[in-house]
């Protein structure tokens, strides 16, 4: 993630057990459910999630052998560390996938309903655009550890 390269790193931080997530793509050409426990939703400020986003990107981490999709993204490797799965009808980013990890971030702006989850961190707040302020008062790291 990032301008830089960066290390793929496990998410020891706030789990939710027993989760029912469900959320699809804008057109509805990719839908997916999680079902079983949601870890570290977080905000992404890095210069890759900026650019794939438009701002910056916002996601939970669920395990893969929780996680069915229907439909079929279009994955890009924006670096070696990890790859971006977005809808290629409609262009929503859906997915971000470290390379051997064994759980999947979700786009919390995709997810419908209520969901529970609150924010518990800002990542690479260091490659966060010039155009605004993080003003809540979630916990800011300039880099993730």
């Amino acid at each position: 993630m990032g301008g830089q390269k960066h290390d793929v790193v496990q998410f020891p931080h706030i789990l939710q057990d027993n989760v029912m997530l469900k959320g699809s793509c804008l057109c509805g050409a990719i839908t997916f459910t999680a079902d079983g426990t949601a870890r570290d939703p977080v905000a992404c400020h890095c210069t890759q999630c900026r650019k794939q986003s438009g701002h910056y990107w916002a996601a939970v981490q669920v395990m893969d052998h929780a996680l069915n999709v229907t439909g079929a993204p279009t994955w890009y490797a924006a670096s070696d560390k990890a790859k971006r799965g977005f809808c290629p009808a409609c262009g929503s980013f859906l997915f971000w996938k470290g390379v051997g990890d064994p759980s999947t971030g979700i786009a919390l702006g995709a997810l419908d309903g209520p969901t529970g989850l609150h924010l518990e961190r800002h990542i690479f707040t260091a490659d966060k655009g010039d155009y605004y302020d993080i003003t809540d008062t979630v916990p800011q790291q300039e880099q993730q550890t």
